[in-house]
């Protein structure tokens, strides 16, 4: 039996990387026998996916300055390190901490980095300063060389790949959530968009867009499903430029497969994607998608023009051009959710978790 620690922020939330650690950490320990624990920080709270009953959660905390909060870190992880005795250790955390993890724990254990985005998540921020573009620079010297120390990098897409300089590297997609039998009639007026609100998601670029379509298809509803910002950012926004009648704002919903089913296209607006998971689920349930072709997920999911749309990245003009070409053609709309519910077949959960266990135990031989 393969003992395997996942070392996360935490599991409480609702993102992408929460509930693909949920998918595969479950499978593993169902289907494939390992003793999974799960390291999280501060406190174990209640899960927001669903994990399997055979996987054990731990907690460290840690708090207080940078200083305080890295001894804090670098301790409890050790402690639980060496408490454990894993076989194998994977490392499920963006921020740049999780980089230092070779160095922090100094162990034969083989230890690999799961890269949940894109390297334009870390820096593509408004804030383009001399001196925010210097501490980017330097951030993102620092992770190419942090990630040479691990004994496998794995990213999501061929995409990633470009974003860093190392021979350890393995592509290994996110699995599917679910593969529904029945799909969408998609002849609801209907339009899904699902990430929580953050600038990265390019929620101000789709309002935009959207008040283009509604002054065309003013009976078309706009519904995005994500933890809204305390500052109400978008929402704000949406009722400025007078789509509050047209825009729907939801809270994060466990079972987003309805949604989805409930609806006739799918919008991807980000900025940057390190997968773009929400594709594949809609696609899945035979919903066609409109994507901005940026870095760097989109791009190996949809096939342009087959199963949705690829638009030119931040170009809002056209990605309303394609939103209303399939309001207009219902006949086309059938016609790509029927091949994208064929063509994400590729990431169902048997094919990806078989590669992660191939790569296991390829590393604990």
């Amino acid at each position: 039996m393969v003992k395997l620690l996942y070392i996360t922020n935490g599991i409480h939330g609702s993102g992408g990387l929460e509930r693909v650690l949920s998918i595969k950490a479950s499978y593993l320990a169902e289907h494939y026998n390992y003793d999974i624990t799960i390291l999280s920080l501060n406190g174990l709270k209640e899960p927001f996916y669903q994990f399997s009953s055979k996987i054990k959660f731990v907690s460290i905390e840690v708090a207080g300055n940078p200083f305080t909060y890295f001894l804090k870190y670098k301790r409890g992880i050790k402690e639980v390190v060496k408490n454990k005795k894993p076989d194998i250790i994977s490392v499920c955390d963006d921020g740049l901490k999780g980089f230092l993890l070779p160095q922090i724990l100094r162990v034969k254990t083989p230890i690999i980095y799961e890269r949940h985005a894109s390297v334009s998540l870390n820096f593509n921020t408004a804030n383009k300063g001399f001196f925010q573009k210097l501490k980017n620079k330097f951030t993102f010297f620092l992770m190419r060389w942090a990630a040479t120390k691990f004994d496998k990098f794995v990213v999501l897409t061929n995409g990633n790949l470009k974003e860093w300089k190392a021979g350890n590297l393995q592509v290994i997609p996110n699995p599917l959530s679910f593969y529904p039998e029945k799909k969408s009639t998609l002849r609801n007026k209907d339009v899904i968009v699902v990430g929580s609100h953050g600038y990265n998601k390019g929620y101000d670029l789709l309002l935009m867009a959207w008040k283009l379509v509604v002054n065309t298809h003013p009976n078309w509803r706009l519904n995005i499903f994500g933890k809204i910002d305390d500052n109400r950012t978008f929402v704000k926004q949406a009722e400025e430029i007078g789509l509050k009648c047209s825009v729907n704002f939801f809270s994060p919903v466990q079972d987003i497969k309805n949604k989805y089913l409930e609806s006739s296209i799918m919008v991807l607006p980000s900025r940057s994607e390190g997968f773009g998971m929400v594709l594949i689920e809609a696609m899945a349930c035979g919903v066609p998608c409109v994507s901005f072709d940026c870095p760097n997920g989109p791009a190996d999911i949809i096939e342009d023009g087959v199963d949705g749309f690829l638009i030119e990245n931040g170009n809002i003009r056209d990605l309303a051009t394609k939103i209303k070409k399939l309001i207009d053609e219902e006949s086309l709309r059938i016609k790509m959710g029927n091949r994208a519910k064929e063509s994400v077949k590729r990431y169902s959960v048997e094919v990806v978790v078989k590669k992660w266990d191939e790569l296991f135990k390829e590393l604990v031989r």
